[in-house]
């Protein structure tokens, strides 16, 4: 017969691993439901802003397309939307399937939310490109209608996310210029980089490795089946069709052609100890917690600057600005365009 001590450790050790497994609001259990029933949103979720997105560019989702899109059986995919058409969420129509009033709705938080958050890191955070889309995908399903309200207020209602597609109002409307794929253009043709896909991420990265973004200009140099050439403030792009095809763009007059092809200044980098130049612009390529540091350091177009001296190990390099000694690392300054005024022994540039 055991002992009451080794009794009451034992019924002690059992009420301890119930109280693990069925404690309120904490337990094993309640957080095992709560991931279920978080990943079931999740699903739903994705499917309505899939829809979403056919609806916007006028393409038919069907029961094969959606299990793709989503990655699982036409089961699954057929259990989905059977339960969404039962929450009143979608309804059949022919061989596809639209929203609801209410699945719009629903839809276009979780897309806002999206893009809002995308917008958000790309203000506010350090995080590079080629991670705001998953970021983004996992918080879109967290924030409530009045945290998303309140992002949009912070971020100061913007239209478009940081890759440049639109971000739809509470009521849905979406602010979408018109365009084309880079790959429909023709040489000579100048154009407006509005939007960069950025899925599939392998194809986005290439793309921002290019150090292409929304708002840069662009003059198509060639175009062959193996590869369209262009230039954007004299610096000449090369790109397959099938990366072009990812780049939308809005066309431009042609007498924009000698300021599209005209360099946009040297890199700051390229001043040796002793050389000053004038500040001509800030590649937009720089995150804009950045940008407003540099603004507050006074770096501003305009503005004289000269290399001092490298450190030690080569970066950082000093530079005088306004009186005040900063400190900018190689990739800062690759992204700071200046026009040279003085060589390293002082005389002017000729």
């Amino acid at each position: 017969m055991p002992s009451p001590l080794i009794a009451l450790s034992a019924g002690i050790l059992f009420l301890a691993v119930l109280a693990i497994i069925f404690w309120p609001d904490r337990g094993l259990y309640i957080r095992w439901q709560q991931a279920r029933r978080m990943s079931a949103r999740v699903l739903r979720e994705d499917a309505l802003k899939y829809l979403y997105a056919g609806e916007l560019e006028g393409r038919a989702v069907t029961l094969s397309s959606l299990a793709g899109e989503l990655g699982v059986s036409l089961d699954e995919a057929a259990r989905l939307l059977g339960e969404m058409t039962r929450l009143g969420l979608v309804e059949a129509r022919d061989d596809a399937y639209e929203l609801t009033v209410t699945g719009r709705e629903v839809a276009v938080q979780v897309l806002r939310a999206h893009r809002l958050w995308e917008q958000y890191l790309h203000d506010f955070t350090g995080y590079s490109e080629e991670e705001w889309h998953a970021r983004a995908e996992e918080q879109e399903h967290r924030l409530g209608p009045d945290e998303v309200a309140a992002l949009d207020e912070r971020l100061g209602h913007p239209l478009y996310d940081p890759h440049g597609d639109p971000i739809p109002t509470v009521e849905g409307e979406v602010a979408a210029p018109k365009t084309i794929p880079l790959s429909q253009l023709e040489p000579g043709d100048i154009a407006r980089v509005e939007h960069l896909e950025d899925q599939p991420e392998i194809v986005y990265a290439q793309l921002v490795a290019e150090g292409l973004h929304p708002g840069m200009e662009v003059l198509l140099l060639e175009k062959t089946p193996q590869r369209i050439r262009f230039l954007s403030r004299g610096d000449e792009h090369v790109l397959a069709p099938v990366l072009a095809a990812n780049v939308f763009v809005r066309p431009a007059p042609k007498e924009k052609a000698a300021e599209v092809a005209a360099p946009l200044g040297d890199p700051l980098s390229s001043l040796k100890p002793g050389e000053e130049a004038e500040i001509v612009d800030i590649s937009r390529t720089m995150r804009p917690v950045e940008r407003r540091r540099l603004l507050d350091l006074g770096v501003l177009p305009g503005t004289k600057i000269r290399a001092e001296f490298v450190s030690p190990t080569g970066d950082p390099v000093a530079y005088m600005i306004r009186g005040a000694l900063i400190a900018l690392r190689r990739e800062q300054a690759e992204k700071i365009f200046v026009k040279k005024l003085t060589s390293p022994s002082g005389k002017g540039i000729k």
